[in-house]
């Protein structure tokens, strides 16, 4: 069955507020940050919590189409175009897995330079002058179309001077309002020498834990079909593109919302209808499948699958200890 986006045609935004629910009990762990822990502040509706950022869910959203167990594509996303990284033969990384995707230092660093230099020449005519937005999503969506929903930022500066960049068309968050925090804690026994040196692993650890409650988690998922069809890449782009991060919405809330050890997270509706435009209803997954088959078929002659080859030694950083060392040789 297709899906109907004539119902999208005047909305500028799709937005959704999607209720969650812990799968047992009430607690959940939420994300955190170096230096800060857990999010907390101040809202119309009292005190609230950041459980799952952005950046994180961006990563979450990405992973829908792609199979760890096979390193490909899902079944409903072949044919998309991306790139796929291959050192000495096997499966190293891809664009649709790399943290900054298309500007993944395997793909643009190597000492192999072939897809660097097609690269540079599908965007030659950006080197100077104002960006040509269409002709950067163009090649964009030749070489991976994930980079016109996820963002990218081309930050080389043999790549038009490293000015070319796309903001996130589709963005998600989830939230907790009217939250509570639940205190409790644990030890890491050690048996055979409850006493010993801790510093080095040994002894009984006691330790505190906080966990949360709350009365909403919510998922916010913001689609911006302004900057989609902004992009001026004609109506069956347009098409595929809008109905590839509706798949990607639909895959996320159908799958396993388990963030960490203690944050596994169910939807509440059967049902899912935006907030904005009024009345549109989430497809089924089902659905949605068949029309990304349908959408990336109409596509095919523009979608690249591109293979790269990075042979280059895998260098380690240099470790906190080295570095300590260096410096008290020096002085």
């Amino acid at each position: 069955m297709s899906i109907n986006l004539a119902t999208l045609t005047n909305a500028r935004r799709v937005l959704f507020n999607i209720p969650l629910k812990p799968v047992q009990g009430e607690r959940f762990q939420p994300t955190g940050f170096p230096s800060l822990g857990a999010a907390t502040y101040q809202t119309r509706n009292g005190a609230a919590l950041l459980v799952e950022s952005a950046q994180s869910m961006a990563n979450r959203l990405e992973a829908t189409i792609w199979d760890e167990a096979s390193q490909n594509l899902v079944p409903a996303a072949q044919g998309l175009s991306y790139i796929r990284v291959e050192r000495k033969g096997h499966y190293l990384t891809s664009s649709i897995t790399e943290a900054h995707r298309i500007n993944s230092p395997y793909l643009l660093e190597g000492k192999d330079k072939s897809f660097f230099n097609e690269l540079k020449a599908a965007l030659g005519g950006l080197a100077e002058g104002p960006i040509n937005r269409k002709a950067l999503a163009e090649t964009l969506f030749a070489y991976d179309a994930n980079t016109l929903i996820h963002g990218v930022f081309l930050a080389k500066k043999d790549l038009a001077g490293g000015r070319l960049r796309i903001a996130r068309a589709l963005s998600a968050f989830i939230e907790a309002d009217g939250i509570e925090v639940a205190a409790s804690g644990g030890v890491k026994n050690d048996s055979v020498n409850p006493s010993g040196d801790t510093k080095s692993g040994f002894g009984n650890v006691p330790f505190s834990r906080d966990e949360y409650t709350a009365s909403a988690i919510t998922l916010y998922v913001n689609l911006d079909l302004d900057q989609i069809r902004g992009y001026g890449l004609g109506v069956k782009p347009t098409n595929l593109l809008i109905t590839l991060a509706l798949f990607k919405v639909r895959a996320l809330v159908a799958g396993a919302l388990r963030l960490r050890t203690a944050c596994d997270l169910a939807v509440l509706p059967d049902t899912i209808t935006a907030a904005k435009p009024e009345g549109f209803t989430l497809p089924s997954l089902a659905d949605l499948d068949a029309a990304l088959k349908a959408a990336i078929a109409e596509n095919k002659t523009a979608l690249k699958q591109t293979v790269v080859q990075y042979n280059d030694d895998l260098k380690h950083g240099k470790a906190e200890d080295d570095v300590e060392a260096e410096t008290a040789d020096e002085a």
